[in-house]
């Protein structure tokens, strides 16, 4: 999407006072429409004119008022919150910046450079919702983040464009938060298109489907269906044409309605075939006669002769009723390409079923498409952002190797020498020429996401250059018809699903068709293949050999770039897991297909090129990706790693990176990392939300396990976590508990039977609940020595909590644990049992084993392995020390008891009292509630007090929460005493202890 989507965009423009706005428009024109003005303003220093600019912009036409004049509402140079930077200037809503402006001088004429250093500023300010950059001939307007903004061209502004600036940034309007209230409105129209669209959508593809069925006996069932989206597509293209005038308007419906005409005078012709003939018109032209519209010959293979499409039938009552709904959609401005893309992904998943039915097969629905294949829609903030690091970092190299300054060129040629003329236009057609030369791929393309991403980068990069162009020669601006040179020479890509590869071409040519322009023919570019099995006896026609179907492309050494979402998590038959196995080193042990994926990127890809996936974050630590590691280490530099929020992929339910590197072998050098914060939910634009540390890469590349942490810190704190210390291992011994069959465990206490634990085990706390287990070898696991489950020992929990903190407890009377506790006895005499516990429980060792572990932070089920829990380091300490740390345990069970009797009375007495089978979870945690919510959920739970009976119950309540939350208080003054004592065990200063503090 745009900024603003367009239905929603014109509904504003036109409520504005026409009259006002011609008013400011002329005021406008007379300064900023004046070509003396406009060449001051070039000649002038970016200091000399800033506050001018912001007086004749913003205070004359736009109606702000400047300090220091009373009421202002528009400074300049504000001073950022937490450091001594300024902006040039900001809007002002009261004390607060509301929106930053960055300015720089005319010889700036790319304003994605200053991009970063504006956000910069915003985001130092909390309130601000707008950034505005401008070289006093440009401006830029964004809202929250910088995936979309809207450019003026303000010596060169119509009317229509200039309502569009008075809407975003005139004082009443901005500064009341029209345009972010704009914004949320588009966001809301565009979903809202989106399922409506791809209802209709489907429903259309079913029933041409099932009719094709029906009618179409003779023919292929999975065949009609291929036939069916080719047929969608071209109705989707022509739908679109129509709207955007590169075909007569309402073609469609005049088709639909001649037909109509000639069945009431007899005609029997079915309206295919109407259809039909001008699929034709679309494949070959039809020049302007009489009456008649000129129609060009656009084919590119979508209209193209086809044996089946030519020949099947199709009732008349289907095509009728689908195309005419689906005609009445405004594809110029209220459907955009973007929510094309997301009803082209979301069709992937049900493609799927219908395939599955087809042939048969049961339809698991849980393994549609896009979780069988593991096929993920990707946000356009992310696609920006990994193509802007990977071919835009590509492209800045080759400027400066090229010496393209954009000062240089904003000189113009006047008093110029022309060798200086010719030898900076050189540089412009030498960067064409290298641009044109540039090879993108992305290896599993699904429906274009990344393409067209790159597509957009790509023309917005030969815009530059004439615009450069146009500042050296002092011609009027005209953008170079680029895009045809783009799509066959720059974009490539490559799909399992042939509907993918269809969709992703349809993507493109909806993205790039123009009136009077044959759309590209992308069977050489985009194709249909497995990328990662190259035998046609295990992959069948899909197999896929890169150097034979690109070799002009391998001739070179490579693609430049290849980028992408691969898919993870995904089915494989036997014969294919096996041919992976054997020739991809880095899928040996994980069996996950990414990281196939990853080892092919660096085959594929040029020498100091650059490959950036999105990957599950599993591989950065995993004992079973040390292999991908190791190849990574030896191949490859990782420029970027940054792990994403939670919820970042719809369905998805893998926790995700980023992660640019370069095909270059780099053994000491540093990446640029962050984690997001694991619930943030403000995501929107990476370049300004992610805050980048730079990570030395032999802090993990020095690690016998190659475990890569995007925290500096957790580093930097290692050595003093291992200095005089041993793994937990060498002085205990630990197993899982066991795992029985469905019939083993049973409430009746037969012969033989032992003890098993099903409560729930806390840190410092067991809550006790038992069954019965039929022990023996029959259990499908269980460990050699039954004395596991007798005497002391400690039990950890395999997942920990929500507060990302390991959960364990001693315990010393006799009872059988399942698999998902560890059971750990110590062997060392000089260790005390619960001084180990201590260190386990910490704050410290959960962040050392935690953070270490991309197992522990994923959002569901965060675990720890059993091998982790071995390796904690235990520090060396004295008896005296020991016996503190033990006293400490031991009273924060007592206190941890007490307060689990206390919590346990009052729910008993619930129960009892009021007859009732179950409490709530708010009622399980009554101590958390006021009264007045305590009443509430007992009227949840249908049960009415009298007023004496409220009463009665309030100095009740009220007492046992005192009790309860004094209880809580001195469980939480015991453990940061624990937490306490563990610093200064390992010796962590303040500065240290904070960087703990703030991750667990």
């Amino acid at each position: 999407m745009s900024l603003f989507q367009k239905s929603v965009e014109k509904k504003y423009l036109n409520e504005l006072d026409t009259t006002l706005v011609d008013s400011k428009y002329k005021v406008f024109q007379h300064y900023f429409g004046n070509p003396a003005i406009q060449e001051n303003i070039r000649n002038a220093k970016e200091e000399q004119f800033q506050e001018g600019f912001l007086r004749e912009l913003f205070v004359t036409i736009l109606g702000y008022t400047l300090n220091p004049h009373p009421n202002f509402n528009l400074t300049t140079e504000l001073k950022n919150i937490a450091n001594s930077k300024k902006a040039d200037g900001a809007i002002l809503k009261g004390e607060d910046a509301v929106a930053v402006i960055e300015l720089k001088g005319t010889d700036t004429t790319d304003l994605d450079k200053i991009e970063t250093q504006a956000f910069g500023y915003k985001n130092h300010h909390p309130k601000c919702v707008y950034v505005i950059t401008s070289n006093f001939e440009k401006l830029r307007f964004y809202i929250q983040n910088a995936v979309d903004h809207l450019d003026f061209d303000l010596f060169n502004l119509t009317r229509e464009q200039f309502s569009l600036l008075w809407l975003c940034l005139a004082k009443d309007n901005l500064l009341n938060g029209l345009p972010q209230k704009i914004k949320e409105s588009s966001v809301l129209q565009e979903e809202n298109i989106t399922k409506k669209l791809y209802a209709d959508y489907s429903k259309f593809r079913e029933a041409i489907y099932n009719n094709l069925v029906l009618n179409n006996p003779e023919t292929d069932k999975l065949l009609l269906f291929r036939k069916t989206q080719k047929l969608i597509d071209r109705f989707l293209f022509i739908f679109f044409a129509e709207d955007r005038l590169l075909v007569p308007p309402n073609s469609i419906s005049q088709i639909i309605e001649k037909w109509k005409d000639d069945v009431d005078f007899g005609d029997t012709k079915p309206l295919y075939d109407t259809f039909k003939k001008y699929f034709h018109v679309l494949n070959v032209g039809r020049p302007k006669s009489g009456n008649r519209q000129e129609i060009f010959a656009y084919n590119g293979g979508l209209f193209s002769e086809d044996e089946i499409l030519d020949n099947i039938n199709i009732d008349d009552t289907v095509l009728y009723e689908h195309t005419l709904k689906l005609s009445q959609y405004n594809y110029e401005t209220d459907v955009d390409v973007n929510i094309l893309g997301h009803i082209f992904e979301h069709s992937l998943g049900e493609i799927e079923n219908v395939q599955a039915e087809i042939k048969g097969e049961k339809i698991d629905s849980q393994k549609t498409k896009r979780k069988k294949d593991g096929i993920f829609y990707t946000p356009k903030y992310i696609t920006k952002y990994i193509v802007e690091n990977t071919v835009g970092k590509l492209c800045e190299e080759k400027r400066a190797e090229l010496g393209i300054i954009d000062e240089e060129y904003a000189k113009g040629r006047k008093n110029r020498k022309k060798e200086t003329i010719k030898n900076l236009d050189d540089k412009l057609n030498d960067y064409r020429n290298w641009l044109l030369n540039l090879t993108i791929l992305d290896p599993a393309c699904g429906s274009g996401a990344f393409l067209n991403q790159a597509l957009d980068f790509l023309i917005t990069e030969h815009r530059k250059i004439d615009d450069l162009r146009a500042q050296l020669f002092g011609s009027g601006l005209v953008f170079s018809d680029i895009t045809t040179d783009i799509l066959e020479k720059n974009i490539y890509g490559v799909d399992i699903n042939e509907e993918s590869v269809e969709i992703a071409k349809l993507s493109l040519w909806l993205r790039t068709a123009q009136k009077g322009r044959k759309l590209n023919k992308l069977n050489n570019n985009i194709k249909c293949g497995n990328s990662l099995i190259d035998d046609p006896e295990v992959a069948g026609e899909k197999a896929f050999h890169w150097q034979n179907e690109f070799p002009e492309i391998f001739a070179k050494g490579g693609f430049d770039v290849v980028v992408g979402n691969p898919p993870y998590g995904a089915t494989l038959d036997d014969l294919s897991k096996q041919f992976i196995t054997s020739n991809f080193q880095c899928f040996k042990g994980n069996f996950d297909i990414y990281s196939a994926f990853i080892q092919l990127a660096f085959q594929i890809c040029k020498r100091k090129g650059f490959w950036s996936f999105i990957n599950p974050v599993s591989w950065q630590s995993g004992e079973n990706y040390i292999l991908l590691r190791q190849f990574l280490l030896q191949n490859g530099k990782l420029e970027i790693a940054i792990k994403l929020p939670y919820d970042v992929f719809e369905d998805a339910y893998v926790d995700t990176g980023i992660y640019v590197v370069r095909a270059i072998n780099s053994i000491d050098y540093k990446s640029l990392v962050y984690e997001f914060p694991i619930r943030f939910k403000q995501l929107g634009d990476l370049s300004t939300d992610a805050r980048l540390k730079k990570l030395p890469s032999q802090y993990w590349s020095e690690l016998d396990s190659l475990k890569i942490v995007l925290n500096p810190a957790y580093y930097e704190l290692l050595p003093k976590l291992f200095k005089n210390t041993i793994p937990l291992n060498d002085i205990s011994d630990s197993i899982r508990g066991i795992l029985p069959n469905d019939n083993d465990v049973s409430k009746i206490n037969n012969s033989g039977n032992k003890l098993y634990f099903s409560g729930g085990l806390y840190r410092y706390k067991i809550e006790r609940d038992f069954q019965y287990v039929n022990y023996g070898d029959h259990l499908k696991e269980k460990p050699k020595d039954y004395s596991f489950f007798q005497g002391e020992r400690i039990l950890i929990r395999r997942l920990i909590n929500r507060q990302f903190q390991i959960m364990a407890n001693y315990a010393d009377d006799e009872f059988v644990n399942k698999k998902d506790l560890y059971n750990l006895k110590v062997t060392n005499d000089d260790y005390q049992i619960k001084y180990l516990l201590a260190i386990i429980n910490s704050k410290l060792i959960s962040f050392l084993k935690i953070r270490g572990a991309t197992t522990a932070t994923k959002d569901d089920f965060g675990q720890l392995t059993l091998s982790d829990i071995r390796q904690i380091p235990i520090k060396l300490a004295n008896d005296k020390i020991q016996q503190e740390f033990s006293e400490c345990v031991d009273l924060i069970i007592q206190q941890t008891n007490q307060f689990q009797k206390t919590q346990n009375q009052f729910h008993d007495l619930l129960q009892v009292k009021f007859n009732l089978e179950k409490l709530n979870q708010k009622l399980q945690n009554w101590n958390e509630l006021s009264f007045s919510e305590f009443l509430k959920e007992l009227q949840k739970a249908k049960i009415k007090l009298t007023l004496s009976e409220e009463a009665e119950w309030m100095h009740y309540f009220n007492e046992q929460k005192q009790k309860a939350q004094t209880l809580k208080s001195e469980i939480e003054k015991t453990d940061r005493e624990i937490d306490r004592m563990v610093y200064a065990l390992f010796g962590l200063t303040e500065e240290e202890i904070k960087i703990v503090e703030g991750a667990v």
